[in-house]
């Protein structure tokens, strides 16, 4: 049976479409190619424990929507409030705290927001789509196409995508375990500017609440850009210049690499999504900011413009 719109790509945008749908009385199916839904907001299990290597945190924002949703989430313990001091160092080394707004996290890992998010709504997961065309998904009925994700993603998936090319940077991320925590306690997060190799890093452990001596390192755009086809040869460096900004004398016990070739727009559209008949694209490009509460509200304001047409 056709539904009424189908998404694919099951990160938080396409998920806060479905919903929207299915709270406005549609019918909606999500097919998403990995075998769980997260997106850019998925953890990997490294040795038995969730690591964030997607989104590092998120800010509410004034979205009176997704407010209300975070203060659900907090309520049921899904979400935190994290922090709101991170350090930043500058190319010598230098150290300086800065104040901004209140980050927040998942104990859980940041899939949980998503897999919140898609709870009672029909998901087909494991599935790569290989072509889209308004009203079809792989040549079938497939009511309107919600294509949630990249733009260069969703040019591979058919001809004729009515969006100009999107630029998106792309980050490696390092999981980083020591078998005890080797850097203060209050560091929680830190920018690094003027490194070749590593633009922020996270304490895992802190961010989610466990006190896991772990910490989540997100490489440059040019350095993720160098080691694309061969994550793995990013780690020496990353270790290397994280150990050196954070002062810690041993190797660590564990190293994972993960490559996210579309990790963040580089311009976003200002636009709150992109809709034509059949065919729409939704996620954090479509905003003004690059950001979990843009995917969110980008998807959900498509969801509605979608059931109310």
């Amino acid at each position: 049976m056709t539904v009424d719109v189908t998404v694919v790509g099951g990160g938080i945008s396409g998920f806060a479409c479905a919903r929207a749908v299915r709270d406005a009385g549609g019918s909606v199916r999500v097919i998403d190619r990995g075998r769980r839904p997260g997106g850019r907001l998925a953890s990997r299990t490294v040795e038995g424990r969730a690591v964030d290597l997607g989104a590092s945190y998120f800010v509410v924002g004034e979205d009176a929507g997704f407010t209300g949703l975070v203060a659900d989430w907090e309520s049921r313990g899904v979400a935190r409030p994290w922090t709101d001091t991170f350090s930043s160092f500058d190319a010598d080394g230098a150290e300086t705290r800065k104040t901004g707004p209140l980050r927040w996290a998942a104990p859980a890992g940041s899939r949980a927001l998503v897999l919140d998010l898609a709870d009672g709504i029909d998901v087909e997961s494991g599935r790569e789509v290989t072509r889209a065309a308004p009203f079809r998904v792989d040549d079938q009925d497939a009511g309107e196409v919600v294509l949630a994700m990249p733009e260069p993603q969703a040019r591979r998936l058919g001809h004729g995508i009515p969006v100009a090319p999107q630029e998106w940077e792309p980050v490696i991320a390092v999981v980083l375990r020591w078998d005890e925590r080797r850097w203060p306690v209050d560091l929680h997060g830190a920018f690094v500017n003027g490194d070749p190799d590593i633009a922020f890093l996270a304490d895992d452990g802190d961010r989610r609440g466990d006190a896991a001596p772990v910490l989540v390192v997100h490489s440059t755009g040019d350095a993720a850009r160098r080691h694309l086809d061969a994550p793995d040869d990013a780690i020496p460096a990353v270790v290397a210049a994280t150990r050196r900004l954070l002062g810690i004398g041993a190797e660590p016990d564990s190293v994972r690499a993960h490559r996210w070739t579309f990790a963040r727009p580089a311009r976003p559209t200002g636009e709150p999504f992109l809709r034509t008949p059949g065919l729409s694209l939704c996620g954090d490009a479509w905003g003004e900011a690059a950001a979990v509460r843009t995917a969110w509200a980008s998807g959900e304001a498509l969801g509605r413009a979608l059931a109310g047409s």
